[in-house]
C-alpha cells in the first residue's frame, strides 16, 4: 500500500478519537512511541537550539572583556554599559515574533533571527565607537527575543510526547553551554590585545551553523496544516517520525485538532476560557520566574559575593554558576518526561524559596565582623574592595546562591519555556509565545534597574525576602493553575482546555 494510501487506525468522534477503548488506544500510544525513529527529530532540535547556544554566548559577552574601542583602559569594562539594552533588544524581538510566527513559521522564524544576529555580532567586532557597541547589543539581544520565542514553539510542535519533554530543556542547556564557552574563550584567549573582538567573530559561527543546517530541515507539521499545506505537513511528519511507522495516525489526530480551529483569533473568541487561561497560565509563569529574582542574581552576583563577604575569586563565580545550572537542567532533561512538569516545578519553587529565605535572613543577622567594611558601602562598589580573611560562616550565602542556581534551574527555568509551547493553543501559539518572551524581559529589565535602588536604600536582605515570598507564590501557582502535560500530546492538551476534562491529561 503505498504512503498515500495508508488509513489511519482511528476515526474521528465527537470532540475525542474513540475507535478503540480507551485501554487500547493507550496500548497502540505506547506501540507507536516505541516504534518510532528519533535520530531524524534529534538533528532538527540541534539545528534549532544552536540559536539559544547563540542566546546565551550573546548574553555574557560583556563579562570577559578587556579592552575597548580608542583604547580606553580595560578597568572601565565597556560593555557593561550596554548590557541593559540587550534585554530591552529581546523584548523587541518577542513583539515582532508575535506576527513572525505566525507569518514566516516556526522555522523561518529562527533562520530569521541570524540576520540581525550575525550583523549585532560583524557590529560588536568592528566598534569604533559606544553608539557601535551599544546598537550591536540591540540586534543580538532582538535575535535572542526572536529565538526565545521561536524555538520552545518549534521543537514542541515537532516532538511527540515521550521525548517532549527532554526535548524541551535543550534550549537551556544550549544557553548555559553558550555561556560557558564565551567564559572559556574569555578566559584562555588574554593574550589577544583586544580580545572582545575576536569573541564577537566567534559567535558568528553557531549562527551560521544554524542557519546551515536548518536549510535542510522540515517546518512543523501542525503550522503546515494550519497553513492548508497538508501534503507537505505529511512528508514533514513522515521525516521526523520514519517511513516504517505508523505516522499517518498521529497525522489524522494532528489535522482534526486544526480543522476545529480558525485560522485567525478574533477578539471575541479572547473571552473563550480555551484561549485566555492557557494564555494568563503561561504569561503568568514568565512573569513570576522573573520576580522570582534569577536575573538580578545571575547580573550581580560578583558584588553580592563580595558584599556577604564570600571568599571565592571572580573568575570562577561565571564558571562556578554555569556548572551548577548545566548539571540541574540536564537533571531535569532526564526526570522530566519520568516524574512529570509538576513535581519539578514544586521542588524547584521549595529550593529558591529556603534558598532565598537563607539568603536574606543570613545578610540581615549577619555578625558585625563580617559586615566589616563592606557595611556601609554600595552593592557595585563592594565588588572592587579587598576580600577579607576566609571564614567558614561565608559558606552559607555560597551555598545558598548554588541552590538556588540549581533549583531553578531544574524547574523554574527550563519548565516554563517548555510549558508555554505545550499549552498555548496551535491558533494562537506564534502570537501568544511571543507576549509571553516580552513579558519575560520587559519584567527582567524593570526588575534590574530596581534592584540596585532598592539595595541601596533597605539593604540587601529585602530583595532576597521578596524573591522568598514571590518562591511560595510560585507553588501556589503551580498547584492551583498548573495541568500536568507529561505524556501528552499537544492534541490532548488542546482537548483538556477546550472542554475542562481532566481525562484528557490522566
Amino acid at each position: 500500500m503505498e504512503r498515500g494510501d495508508r488509513q489511519p487506525l482511528v476515526r474521528k468522534s465527537g470532540s475525542s478519537y474513540r475507535t478503540f477503548p480507551e485501554s487500547a488506544a493507550r496500548r497502540l500510544d505506547k506501540e507507536y512511541l516505541r516504534s518510532l525513529h528519533n535520530k531524524r527529530l534529534y538533528l532538527a532540535v540541534f539545528a534549532a537550539v544552536l540559536g539559544n547556544f547563540s542566546f546565551g554566548f550573546a548574553l555574557v559577552y560583556p563579562s570577559p572583556d578587556r579592552g575597548c574601542p580608542g583604547g580606553c583602559p580595560a578597568h572601565t569594562a565597556p560593555l557593561h554599559a550596554p548590557q541593559s539594552v540587550f534585554t530591552l533588544g529581546a523584548a523587541a524581538g518577542g513583539l515582532s515574533t508575535m506576527l513572525l510566527n505566525d507569518f514566516l513559521g516556526r522555522k523561518l522564524s529562527i533562520m530569521f533571527s541570524a540576520v540581525p544576529s550575525a550583523l549585532g555580532y560583524a557590529l560588536l567586532a568592528g566598534a569604533q565607537g559606544l553608539w557601535m557597541l551599544l546598537l550591536g547589543r540591540v540586534l543580538t539581544g532582538y535575535a535572542g527575543g526572536v529565538t526565545s520565542a521561536s524555538i520552545p514553539v518549534y521543537i514542541s510542535e515537532i516532538s511527540h510526547p515521550g521525548v517532549r519533554g527532554m526535548l524541551g530543556a535543550c534550549p537551556q542547556i544550549m544557553a548555559v553551554l553558550g555561556s560557558l564557552v564565551l567564559y572559556a574563550l574569555g578566559k584562555y584567549l588574554p593574550g589577544l590585545v583586544l580580545d572582545w573582538r575576536w569573541l564577537a567573530v566567534a559567535g558568528e559561527v553557531p549562527v551560521l551553523a544554524m542557519v546551515l543546517l536548518l536549510c535542510f530541515m522540515p517546518n512543523s507539521p501542525r503550522f503546515l496544516l494550519s497553513q492548508g499545506k497538508e501534503e507537505e505537513a505529511l512528508g514533514s511528519l513522515c521525516w521526523l517520525r520514519g517511513e516504517d511507522t505508523d505516522y499517518a495516525r498521529e497525522y489524522e489526530q494532528i489535522k482534526d485538532s486544526v480543522r476545529k480551529q480558525s485560522r485567525r483569533v478574533s477578539c471575541a473568541e479572547l473571552k473563550d476560557p480555551f484561549l485566555y487561561k492557557p494564555i494568563l497560565i503561561a504569561g503568568g509563569m514568565r512573569f513570576l520566574q522573573q520576580l522570582s529574582g534569577v536575573t538580578c542574581i545571575l547580573v550581580y552576583l560578583q558584588p553580592i559575593f563580595k558584599k556577604t563577604s564570600v571568599i571565592l575569586k571572580p573568575e570562577y563565580d561565571a564558571a562556578l554558576v554555569g556548572l551548577v545550572r548545566l548539571s540541574a537542567v540536564a537533571i531535569a532533561a532526564v526526570s522530566m518526561d519520568k516524574a512529570g512538569r509538576k513535581i519539578l516545578l514544586f521542588v524547584s519553587a521549595g529550593v529558591m524559596l529556603v534558598s532565598n529565605l537563607t539568603m536574606g535572613l543570613y545578610i540581615h543577622f549577619l555578625p558585625a565582623p563580617h559586615n566589616g567594611t563592606v557595611a556601609n558601602t554600595t552593592l557595585v562598589s563592594s565588588a572592587n574592595l579587598p576580600a577579607e580573611p576566609t571564614n567558614y560562616i561565608t559558606l552559607i550565602p555560597l551555598l545558598a546562591t548554588m541552590f538556588f542556581i540549581m533549583g531553578y534551574a531544574m524547574g523554574w527555568g527550563p519548565i516554563t519555556w517548555l510549558l508555554m509551547s505545550e499549552i498555548l493553543p496551535l491558533k494562537a501559539r506564534g502570537v501568544a509565545s511571543g507576549l509571553c518572551v516580552v513579558v519575560s524581559w520587559l519584567t527582567a529589565f524593570t526588575l534590574t534597574q530596581f534592584f540596585l535602588p532598592v539595595v541601596n536604600a533597605f539593604g540587601l536582605e529585602v530583595p532576597f525576602l521578596f524573591f522568598a515570598v514571590i518562591s511560595a507564590g510560585n507553588i501556589l501557582f503551580t498547584g492551583c493553575c498548573v495541568p500536568e502535560t507529561k505524556g501528552r500530546s499537544l492534541e490532548q492538551i488542546e482537548a483538556f482546555f477546550r472542554t475542562g476534562r481532566r481525562s484528557f491529561l490522566r
